[in-house]
């Protein structure tokens, strides 16, 4: 009988990398794209590959003066806009799935360098993934899920492996710095490293001492490095300073759906690890050390502070669990767990048979076949996106200053710049929390809502169908509805300028409130 080539036997990497690309850029392309910022990204970069420069004001709105914009994740919107000029938004989303599955890829192979039980490794790497699945989203913080967990591996070889990739990050700083603001973690996990050291530095005596203080010297000059190549990006200094003033700007993160606090109400697979992480310290031999400790109270916090930042703790506590959850399942002399262990070696046997890269390689080739032969097309989902409302919109001509929901806001500039310009859309932080108390006191029809209309000389509405604010246009004689369906209304002003439209669409019916009635 003859031998298996080592190239043809998968590894359980090679395993997750193609489950996750064909599983993604296949089967759920839709869910990549739930959310419409996807196209002002895409919009943005080729804005600047057209222009040959990075915006520092907005082009999208029809403020004036326009505000100022920091574009800080300027280069994965070049990406973004490449891989849509490649295949339109199916290109999107296979570039994404790609980046999501390289970075799971990636956590299990750094992973099988701390244990070598392969059923414990995909079992924990299977919760990491299905819980953060919450924010699989086709928008550049992908890319920090990506260089989180290369950097993380290459801090903790060095802390506890005595490998030094530490030249590394230096050149992953140029490259995050410029796609995505969370960049700021990798500082703050250089930080912790450093930290720990330090604080062990002073508590111990003799060899480890001196061991101490060589890691928080090396941790030191590699910070000082990555901070000077991360002013390598076109608004220098003040990116450094972004993160800090989104991140403390509170009006904005409480009233922005993504950055309120986890709710263990909801089905999230992330109250299991949460549930698992507690348990496994709280019975396992091997203490925390202090980096830990650190890492394992931050990302906590983290998590429960904003449901965006479960992916992020998901990818910090792993290692963490899976060290103890090997030690466990090695000591333990129960007949079941030893049978795993006995599964899980020989398992492991096979694996180390195998050399891979192939199949991911063949799986990149086979699905990107796929796509570039039709094989599945993808785009925003008309069921519940303003597809249909927009398309409407390109056929007339709706002179005048737009009032809309920041979700329609970011499908109208995908489709419909520049001919519309929005009132508002997903960059709140761009918007400041002036504009963002003005759009959601008419959304809220909160006092003198009206007024925020005559400031801004709003004389049409494109907002959400089944909203507190076209509920009351509709009832209102000074408004009329001249187009409608289960997914947005648009409503113009009682005036001669739109005389024209009202004539010719009259008081159209709001589809969603004749459903309800007719179910009723």
């Amino acid at each position: 009988m003859k031998k298996i080539t080592p190239y043809f036997i998968p590894t359980i990497a090679d395993l997750f990398f193609v489950i996750l690309l064909a599983v993604l850029s296949l089967n759920m392309g839709e869910r990549l794209l739930a959310d419409c910022d996807t196209g002002y990204h895409i919009r943005a970069g080729e804005y600047i590959m057209e222009t040959g420069a990075v915006p520092h004001e907005d082009m999208f709105s029809f403020l004036d003066p326009p505000p100022e914009w920091t574009a800080h994740e300027w280069l994965a919107e070049i990406i973004m806009a490449l891989a849509h000029d490649a295949l339109g938004l199916t290109g999107v989303v296979f570039f994404f799935a790609l980046v999501l599955a390289l970075t799971y890829y990636l956590q299990f192979r750094f992973l099988k360098k701390d244990s070598d039980h392969l059923l414990l490794l995909t079992g924990v790497v299977l919760l990491v993934i299905t819980s953060s699945t919450i924010h699989f989203l086709a928008r550049p913080h992908l890319f920090t899920f990506l260089f989180l967990v290369i950097w993380y591996f290459v801090l903790d070889r060095y802390q506890y492996g005595n490998k030094n990739y530490l030249y590394v990050l230096p050149l992953l700083t140029v490259a995050w710095v410029n796609l995505h603001g969370a960049f700021i973690l990798g500082f703050v996990l250089l930080g912790t490293y450093f930290t720990g050291n330090l604080i062990y530095y002073f508590w111990r005596q003799g060899s480890d001492r001196q061991a101490h203080f060589r890691k928080c010297r090396a941790f030191l000059i590699t910070g000082v490095v990555c901070l000077a190549a991360s002013l390598i990006n076109p608004y220098g200094l003040h990116i450094l300073l972004f993160p800090f003033d989104f991140v403390t700007n509170e009006y904005i993160l409480a009233h922005v759906r993504e950055f309120q606090a986890t709710s263990f109400q909801d089905f999230l697979i992330y109250k299991y690890l949460f549930l698992i992480m507690l348990a496994v310290l709280m019975t396992s031999r091997l203490r925390l050390n202090l980096i830990e400790l650190i890492l394992v109270l931050g990302f906590t916090y983290m998590s429960l502070y904003s449901v965006r930042n479960i992916p992020l703790y998901a990818i910090i506590v792993a290692p963490i669990i899976i060290r103890r959850l090997d030690d466990m399942m090695r000591m333990s002399e129960n007949r079941v767990i030893r049978f795993l262990n006995e599964r899980s070696d020989s398992f492991m046997e096979t694996e180390k048979k195998a050399r891979g890269f192939l199949w991911p390689a063949l799986a990149v080739c086979l699905v990107l076949g796929v796509l570039v032969l039709g094989g599945f097309r993808h785009y925003f989902d008309p069921e519940v996106k303003a597809v249909d409302a927009v398309e409407f919109l390109k056929e007339e001509h709706i002179p005048g200053n737009m009032f809309n929901d920041d979700e329609i806001g970011d499908y109208v500039i995908y489709a419909a710049y520049p001919k519309y310009r929005v009132f508002f859309d997903g960059r709140n932080d761009m918007y400041g929390v002036e504009h963002m108390q003005d759009y959601l006191r008419v959304v809220s029809l909160g006092r003198n809502w009206e007024n925020v209309l005559e400031k801004h000389d709003i004389q049409w509405v494109f907002f959400n169908a089944d909203s507190l604010l076209s509920r009351h246009l509709c009832e209102r004689d000074d408004w009329h509805l001249i187009y409608a369906d289960h997914v947005a209304h648009i409503y113009v002003m009682d005036i001669p300028e739109y005389g024209y439209l009202i004539e010719k669409y009259g008081d159209v019916e709001p589809v969603v409130w004749e459903e309800e009635e007719e179910e009723g």
